[in-house]
């Protein structure tokens, strides 16, 4: 069986598409991931009041609306500098720009550096559409020990960022030793 969309080829069976794997990869990873993360955050929206928390795991983890106006993990946040928000959609558009171009010179079979650029560039866009469409980053994942040290709130669009450096620095870990 064959589909054919313009230059796209795929073929099911024994031919592999001729579309790279690591493209495969990304379109596998990121409309899914960002889709997931736009979701949870509008039925966070429409479902809790800000500042609303549901205990999930008592004395370990809630489900709390937050609004970050800040940089990752609210730093920043209570900064009056009129440059601020500009930078904050500014920054992640361009690094949105250097990290498409870096997966376009990836090998084309180079899945695991494949996948860890696909979750940031996800994380990336699903905060800037934040950013972009309420002025802010809306957070959710509470995680804390006993309500007495709260780790930062942060969504899955920074679970998806944090993840991808993650693949990314053992990638270059693993490059350095071989």
């Amino acid at each position: 069986m064959k589909l054919a969309l313009g230059r796209l080829d795929f073929r099911w069976g024994r031919k592999a598409s001729k579309l790279p794997r690591k493209y495969l990869i990304f379109f596998a990873i990121a409309p899914l991931l960002l889709l997931l993360d736009q979701l949870t955050k509008h039925l966070l929206i429409r479902r809790f009041a800000l500042g609303e928390t549901l205990s999930v795991i008592e004395g370990l983890f809630n489900i709390t609306y937050v609004r970050n106006k800040g940089a990752a993990f609210g730093m920043f946040a209570n900064s009056t500098s009129p440059f601020r928000a500009p930078v904050f959609i500014l920054v992640p558009i361009l690094a949105l720009g250097v990290i498409g171009y870096v997966f376009r010179k990836i090998h084309p079979r180079d899945l695991k550096l494949a996948a860890g650029l696909s979750l940031v560039i996800a994380g990336a866009a699903g905060n800037l559409i934040d950013r972009v469409t309420w002025g802010y980053v809306v957070d959710f994942l509470d995680f804390h020990w006993q309500y007495r040290y709260h780790f930062p709130a942060f969504n899955l669009a920074d679970s998806a960022i944090c993840v991808g450096v993650a693949l990314l620095t053992w990638d270059m870990i693993l490059e350095g030793t071989s």
